[in-house]
């Protein structure tokens, strides 16, 4: 039997043990599998490991977006975690090139993914918290919210939470720095159901600008003076 002659949900099924770049491969042998590849079924989970993947035409974005995952945990992370204010000419080179994709994507899940339930971001240090406040406006049922290591949410998404995060379940802010403990007991106050962690967030040392670091340096010098 030749492949072409299995059902639809045979296809789906044979399909969903691809990852994305065979399912567009084998999506350009024919017609039938085209379709098949079309199919808003088979993308309910959508998991990416760098930027650079997000920019592929080798998935579907739809309202069958159930389940998304963008982990990137490559050893150029760590130049996107240096805050803007201290980058040398090459890192902001570096980081230019890719600063807004995964914002500009998320902002399309937003438009066309209303029934997501669950998001992980790990390592996507240009993500601000006005994206993750309209994420939470436009995803109402999003259950399971997980950061890590984005260096650029604060305490303000944890106050997007408590007023637009009604269906969230579990929200993990692991190693964000510019969390504080009192955005976290504001979480805990307001949405006492939802599983929070927040895994060395608070313990962490935040960004300052050059003026407040200054000051905090010049302070610290006086006290071992002292």
């Amino acid at each position: 039997m030749h492949i072409t002659q299995l059902n639809r949900e045979c296809l789906l099924h044979l399909f969903s043990f691809l990852d994305k770049n065979s399912r567009k491969s084998l999506a350009k042998t024919c017609h039938k599998l085209l379709e098949v590849f079309q199919d808003p079924l088979l993308w309910s989970l959508l998991n990416f490991h760098s930027p650079a993947e997000l920019k592929k035409d080798n998935f579907l974005l739809g309202p069958a977006l159930k389940y998304l995952s963008i982990c990137w945990y490559s050893e150029r992370v760590k130049v996107c975690n240096v805050e803007d204010w201290m980058k040398n000419n090459f890192q902001k080179d570096f980081c230019n090139r890719h600063e807004n994709t995964v914002s500009d994507f998320l902002l399309e899940v937003c438009n066309r993914c209303p029934n997501l339930l669950s998001l992980t971001l790990s390592g996507c240090g240009h993500v601000t918290d006005n994206c993750i406040l309209l994420l939470l406006k436009n995803c109402p049922n999003l259950r399971t919210l997980k950061l890590e290591n984005c260096v650029r949410i604060t305490d303000q998404t944890l106050e997007a939470v408590t007023l637009y995060g009604g269906s969230l379940q579990t929200l993990h802010v692991d190693f964000c720095r510019n969390i504080t403990q009192t955005g976290l007991e504001r979480v805990r106050e307001k949405c006492p159901l939802v599983v929070l962690r927040a895994d060395r967030s608070a313990n962490m040392i935040p960004d300052n600008k050059p003026g407040k670091k200054f000051m905090l340096e010049k302070a610290s010098r006086k006290l071992v003076q002292l």
